[in-house]
């Protein structure tokens, strides 16, 4: 990991060097070209790539990874998001990836892979996507706007959380995850009060580092499948939907695993961790209910009962259909957080 406000392109470009990589793959969203030219101009580009989707459509995977092929890349350069990255996982099979993040989604920490197909999301583990190098560079957050950095660092925060009792949880991993919530509260409620200064962002990414440490180890727990099946079954976006969910899950969860409820709350600084979460969701103006975001009421249901079989058995409490429905009812709604 290179961690050094705006140094991204000298940092990139000693990568590109010490791995002698000949034919690079640039990979970023159009809304990023601009960043990804300024930040690749110290080495010769292969292909610059773009069509870049959220939850990757196995089929636009299937498509870069034949360009991928015909080009004959021996490095993927991705710049932007978690679509981003996720776009690189999947071409990364056979080619290693050097990430270099806008955003706090956390993918490119993880060695988890992402695709989706027939309104599906595919999960797996493969150490072959995990990035050699991760670049991050502050400055490179300052163009993402105040409510998606609020998502996109909630959605972090959910790694941290969901890491508390997901399948493979200890104390190291929970270690990592509260500190992970202590510099993204700080980091975000920075970057809320001063969107241009660096100091938030650079704690928001510190943040999101550990928060996707502690996930890959930890695995991934109750909140995390309930966002999979909204992504990849109804098209909801990854960061609003993740920022969402979180405090419902919490609320859920909270009560039945306390020594975990304890590490929250301290991390927040707060006298319990519904109510620590619930004042930085309130202080951030952070997303509150699916239906602003397209999600309707009527698939509640049926989203309950893919759900359902997701959900792993480390939980701390059980989990039944009706729960599930009352759950997300309520993240649809946007109604208070209820145990």
């Amino acid at each position: 990991m290179v961690f050094k406000s705006g140094h991204a392109a000298d940092n990139l470009a000693a990568e590109v060097g010490r791995l002698r990589a000949s034919r690079v793959m640039v990979i970023a969203a159009e809304c990023e070209s601009e960043t990804a030219k300024k930040v690749s101009t110290g080495f010769d580009v292969a292909l610059h790539y773009s069509d870049v989707s959220p939850h990757v459509p196995i089929a636009k995977a299937k498509a870069a990874r034949a360009i991928a092929s015909e080009y004959d890349i021996d490095l993927l350069v991705c710049i932007g998001g978690g679509s981003t990255t996720g776009l690189a996982k999947a071409i990364a099979m056979t080619t290693a990836i050097v990430a270099v993040p806008t955003t706090y989604a956390g993918s490119e920490g993880t060695n988890v892979w992402g695709l989706t197909a027939n309104s599906r999301k595919l999960t797996g583990v493969d150490n072959r996507v995990l990035p050699v190098t991760v670049i991050y560079d502050a400055e490179l957050t300052l163009s993402l706007p105040v409510q998606l950095s609020v998502a996109s660092g909630l959605n972090a925060l959910a790694h941290c959380v969901d890491s508390m009792w997901a399948p493979r949880a200890d104390p190291i991993n929970q270690a990592f995850a509260s500190e992970g919530i202590r510099a993204l509260a700080s980091g975000l409620q920075a970057v809320v009060s001063d969107p241009a200064g660096i100091g938030g962002r650079e704690r928001a990414l510190y943040g999101a580092y550990l928060s996707a440490v502690a996930f890959a180890s930890a695995g991934s727990g109750m909140h995390h499948k309930i966002c999979h099946v909204l992504g990849g079954a109804y098209g909801m976006p990854h960061a609003q939907t993740h920022a969402t969910v979180l405090p419902h899950v919490l609320a859920f969860n909270a009560q039945h695993a306390p020594e975990a409820e304890i590490r929250i709350a301290a991390a927040f600084g707060a006298d319990s961790a519904v109510e620590g979460l619930d004042r930085l969701c309130s202080a951030l103006g952070a997303p509150s209910a699916l239906k602003e975001y397209g999600f309707d009421e009527a698939a509640i249901p049926e989203a309950a009962r893919l759900i359902l079989p997701a959900i792993p058995e480390s939980n701390p409490h059980v989990v039944t259909i009706d729960d599930l429905e009352r759950l997300l009812r309520a993240v649809w709604s946007g109604r208070p957080v209820e145990g």
